[in-house]
């Protein structure tokens, strides 16, 4: 089946916790339809906005998802699992099929003005991109960031899209307050392999602009150049620190690919598209990295793999933050100036 166009997947994977499995007739002419995927949004109407994290390698306790899914298509990412939680799949159906929070602001504001609420970090977002491309449209993350700004509620967002720098206003606001920083995800500077790698994110070039306005602003920023992909990004490490360092970044990160469930899956297919020649060389790679498996969901190694070679790009990665002068971590984000206000109520000067 010809897969469609402008897409990380090919296809949708069987869902692991459904029964019933659609497999395509690869003789029928379905197979040949030209048209593009479009891509449906949902509501959701969930009546929370908060989520607890229990992971020991993050540094934040709370996030905050506007969306579920994500347009953006990259083939690796993990957050692919979790629209088999809906019903639906890991490959297409997750980037062509996108939940929507539009009630976001408002539960945020009613979360953080309640008195039981203990300020602490937000992360925006783990399981999806806040700022993909409906959001340009929708302006959910930035009703929420408008509500953090109000309460001087700390925030660090992750994101690939240079649609970030719309809402400078509100994230110079709290930077004044040591109340918010931004990762920008850097995983290559190469336009051709970010095209098929991340199809609809913005370009590297886009992403160090919106780094350099960014940090113009007084806005803590940095690159999370995640993830590092054996034999396929791994190589740029030390150009993309470099460049990002150039664009004003004062902080990096870095993880190592992992492939969960399904999502092993939606990259194998990809390599056999892009990159076949070195599929068994990537994935061999990646198996060592992980104790002979795909993915690591827990332990020290998580992040950054536990074999030689993953040992060497992590000292790699931090001689050249030494070099560079950039932090090996992002600042240390306060609540010393949160503000309680009541739902809708403004400044009081």
């Amino acid at each position: 089946m010809k897969p469609p166009t402008g897409r990380g997947a090919r296809d949708n994977p069987p869902n692991r916790f459904e029964a019933l499995h659609v497999v395509p007739d690869e003789d029928s002419w379905a197979g040949e339809d030209p048209r593009p995927l479009r891509t449906t949004f949902l509501r959701d109407d969930s009546q929370s906005i908060l989520n607890k994290v229990e992971s020991e390698d993050l540094r934040f306790e709370l996030s905050v998802n506007p969306y579920r899914g994500c347009e953006h298509g990259c083939s690796y990412c993990y957050a692919r699992v979790y629209h088999e939680y809906l019903g639906m799949s890991a490959g297409l159906d997750f980037e062509s099929k996108i939940i929507i929070k539009k009630d976001a602001p408002r539960l945020l504001e009613a979360a953080l003005a309640k008195p039981s609420y203990q300020p602490a970090m937000i992360a925006m977002s783990g399981v999806t991109d806040c700022y993909q491309p409906v959001e340009r449209k929708l302006e959910i993350t930035r009703g929420c960031l408008e509500v953090m700004a109000r309460f001087r509620q700390p925030v660090g967002i992750v994101t690939k899209n240079a649609l970030v720098v719309r809402d400078i206003d509100h994230l110079a606001e709290l930077a004044r307050f040591n109340a918010a920083c931004v990762f920008i995800s850097v995983t290559t500077l190469d336009p051709a392999l970010s095209r098929i790698l991340e199809p609809r994110a913005s370009t590297p070039r886009a992403r160090l602009e919106a780094m350099r306005k960014l940090a113009d602003a007084g806005i803590p920023v940095g690159p999370s150049a995640a993830p590092m992909i054996p034999a396929v990004n791994d190589s740029e490490l030390p150009a993309i620190l470099s460049a990002c360092k150039d664009a004003g970044a004062s902080f990096a990160s870095y993880s190592l690919v992992r492939l969960p469930g399904a999502v092993s899956q939606v990259f194998e297919s990809w390599l056999d598209r892009h990159f076949a020649e070195r599929k068994q060389k990537v994935l061999d790679r990646i198996r060592a990295a992980r104790g002979g498996k795909l993915n690591s969901s827990t332990g020290p190694d998580r992040m950054r793999g536990g074999d030689e070679p993953s040992r060497q790009l992590r000292e790699l990665f931090e001689v050249t933050c030494r070099r560079l002068g950039l932090a090996t971590r992002a600042p240390e984000l306060s609540t010393a100036c949160f503000r309680r206000l009541m739902p809708g109520q403004g400044e009081l000067f």
